[in-house]
């Protein structure tokens, strides 16, 4: 294990990182026009990124720092049922693109709103659903950009940046996270549009080495796929069971199926989804790229393979706290594997695949806490320009408890709360994409459904024990009430979640318990820009801002 700092990699991430710092100050000029003052500029770019740029802010947006390092720690640790899903789930995802989100775009482009949660407050008239679907966001988002910061702090102390006391271990973090707080503040949803050209150009680069060059030095596939298969296949000391899967058995289908769709299921409700189909211009982007964006699923199973090539390699992933941690996996398969420089340039991938999406959360998370907690229910005569004050001033608030986050809690945990986030986003679906379609579902009854699978939800995650470490939260899978049949639980909290909302809606409506006011039309869910009544979102927004929804 090295402890000493590798100076050639260090200097090429900070060259790499202070170019990307420059960038991102430099977006704030970047088709503002200087109208960042406005939260629809800062928030969302001035909802006028075409296809070339959405598609790199999306590639942004969902494959980070978490997807660099996560995904091919699942497959060197457990293997497929815990990795591998990760590759179908994007697949299934972008048909749900493709269908619903063109539909939020038209409804939410002509009324004006910049959250799921407005749209939500405006379709039922609700102003305490509004409430919560942004308090699930926001608590959803915490984690996954913490998540980001576990990568970053991955790479750091693979260069030898670290150390036994706190402050030693965790400066390089804390500076590096910084730099994100001011220019995200200063530029907004500019600064990750601009920097995922480099992100995304970057990782393709050490991906493309990487998936050539390794198997050479290791052996070939057969040696790689041989190793993973000797290590996954044998028998854990702690469980008596195996160590994982090398190919999921029949046992393990239904948690394999279950992971990857509701997976797929939740990534559009996630705040920072939304901020990114929002910023396009018109619905046909939206759609152009759900059919293009593919292209990344078949960098996301080269990724995955990169576990199967540490486990060959061998390499030790003891941190400096003398624990197993295998997110180190990649980042020393890099530094064992590559020459210093290139490994450099491969860390600096990662350091910046890791500011991109954290830049976009921590947006998505302050746009719902000011449209939706600080506009509804504590001013709401607040300007377009307190709008931004406040959602930049919110944007700092959510990097630094990001930042408390990780650096108070065990990683392991980190990791399953990040699959805990998709637990609680995924309870949002019925109300946004269920009310992009129809508006049977009662108001209450949304509200009901939401809290009974929340609470069943995050009981069920914190009742999964990790046999290792003896923690709760220690995984995603648990059975099927009264059955032995092992699945997400997110699926089964979603299951529970459309039942309450069924058997209520049906309820409510026959004791004409009162629903709330619509204030959407039916034609605003196919509209794009130009038809009538799609106005440019700063005039729109400067006028007063969406109709705001009754409670």
């Amino acid at each position: 294990m090295n402890t000493s700092v590798d100076w050639v990699q260090l200097i090429i991430v900070v060259v790499i990182f202070g170019a990307v710092t420059v960038m991102g100050f430099m977006a704030a000029r970047w088709r503002s026009e200087g109208r960042l003052e406005n939260l629809d500029e800062w928030g969302l770019g001035g909802r006028g990124f075409g296809t070339f740029i959405t598609w790199f802010l999306l590639g942004g947006d969902l494959y980070t720092a978490y997807t660099f390092i996560a995904v091919p720690a699942a497959m060197y640790a457990t293997g497929a049922i815990s990795g591998f899903f990760a590759v179908p789930y994007t697949i299934v995802v972008y048909p749900i693109i493709f269908i619903f989100m063109s539909r939020l775009w038209s409804v939410s482009h002509r009324n004006g709103y910049v959250t799921p949660a407005d749209f939500v407050g405006g379709r039922y008239g609700s102003k305490a659903l509004s409430l919560a679907v942004a308090v699930t966001g926001i608590l959803a988002t915490m984690p996954y950009i913490a998540l980001q910061l576990v990568g970053m702090q991955a790479v750091f102390e693979t260069m030898g940046l670290g150390g036994t006391n706190t402050l030693a271990k965790d400066l390089p973090l804390l500076i590096a996270f910084a730099v994100l707080a001011a220019y995200t503040y200063s530029s907004g949803l500019r600064a990750p549009a601009m920097i995922a050209f480099v992100k995304d150009g970057l990782i393709y680069l050490v991906i493309a080495v990487a998936i050539f060059y390794l198997p050479h030095v290791l052996g070939g596939w057969d040696a790689i796929f041989g190793a993973a298969e000797k290590k996954l296949t044998a028998t854990s000391p702690v469980t008596g069971k195996p160590v994982g899967a090398f190919i999921p058995g029949e046992a393990g289908f239904s948690a394999y199926w279950t992971l990857a769709l509701g997976s797929a299921m939740a990534l559009f409700m996630y705040p920072h989804s939304v901020t990114a189909v929002l910023s396009t211009k018109n619905r046909n982007i939206v759609r152009r790229n759900a059919a293009i964006l593919p292209a990344y699923s078949l960098l996301l199973g080269l990724l995955a393979l990169l576990g199967f090539m540490a486990i060959k390699a061998n390499v030790n992933t003891k941190g400096l706290d003398g624990l197993t941690n295998p997110q180190l996996a990649i980042p020393r398969l890099f530094d064992q594997e590559f020459p210093s420089w290139f490994a450099g340039i491969a860390f600096a991938a990662i350091t910046v695949g890791a500011l991109v999406p954290a830049a976009i959360m921590s947006i998505a998370a302050a746009n719902l806490f000011t449209r939706n907690i600080y506009r509804d229910f504590i001013k709401p005569s607040a300007t377009p320009a307190q709008e931004a004050k406040v959602s930049k001033l919110a944007s700092l608030l959510v990097k630094v408890g990001a930042l408390v986050f990780v650096l108070g809690m065990d990683k392991t945990i980190a990791l399953n709360l990040q699959l805990l986030g998709g637990i609680w986003i995924l309870q949002t679906f019925p109300a946004i994409v269920v009310g992009l379609y129809t508006r049977w579902f009662h108001r209450w009854a949304l509200l009901a459904g939401w809290a009974v699978a929340m609470v069943f939800g995050t009981i069920e995650a914190r009742n999964v024990i990790n046999p290792a470490t003896k923690k709760h939260f220690g995984g995603s899978l648990a059975n099927i009430p009264f059955t032995h049949t092992q699945v997400y639980i997110a699926l089964t909290a979603f299951v529970i979640n459309l039942i309450v909302v069924i058997v209520l809606t049906v309820l409510f409506r026959a004791l004409k318990v009162p629903d709330g006011v619509d204030s959407t039309h039916h034609t605003d869910y196919v509209a794009d820009k130009g038809d009538p009544g799609v106005q440019d979102l700063p005039e729109f927004l400067d006028e007063g801002g969406a109709a705001t929804a009754k409670s």
